[in-house]
């Protein structure tokens, strides 16, 4: 299984679209806080996302709090300041992928600890960078691709006989 984290997710409604890719590939979704946002039960209904029964989701109060429950995971940091891009990343089987806030991405400290686990994703030299829903998007369904698409309907022999 696949766990997206997002690391102090200010935007609600990229949360909101994250999670809708979550609950869709049965990826695990982690929150680390501060969040910018409501997530209980009440402001989800609010909102009226139906599909957050089907998110499997775990929030920490900080990235020591998450490194305290999850000492080793096989972690991947998405930054525009990586030097190497997604396709060089091999995606195992209940890998982390790690995106930062909206505003400032992942920390500094967090980026050098494991520079070698930054991946980018390729864009223009002048763009700031992707929505972070669409960063997501993107990154899980590279893994997922990588992996088999595990779980998921619409691979394999069922789509090839749409061809």
């Amino acid at each position: 299984m696949l766990n997206i984290v997002l690391v102090e997710p200010e935007i609600p409604q990229n949360c909101g679209n994250i999670a809708r890719t979550c609950a869709a590939t049965r990826s695990r979704l982690h929150l680390i806080e501060p969040l910018g946002f409501d997530i209980s039960e009440k402001a989800v209904r609010r909102a009226g996302l139906d599909y957050w029964p089907m998110v499997d989701l775990h929030v920490y109060p900080s990235l020591d709090a998450f490194f305290a429950q999850h000492p080793d995971p096989d972690l991947w940091l998405a930054t525009t300041k990586a030097p190497q891009d997604y396709t060089s990343a091999r995606f195992e089987d209940g890998c982390w992928l790690f995106f930062g806030k909206e505003t400032a991405g992942l920390p500094q400290w967090f980026r050098e600890a494991h520079s070698d686990r930054c991946i980018r994703i390729p864009m223009r030299e002048d763009a700031r960078s992707l929505n972070l829903s669409n960063s997501v998007a993107i990154l899980t369904y590279e893994a997922l691709r990588q992996q088999g698409f595990p779980g998921l309907t619409g691979t394999g022999e069922m789509a090839r006989a749409d061809q």
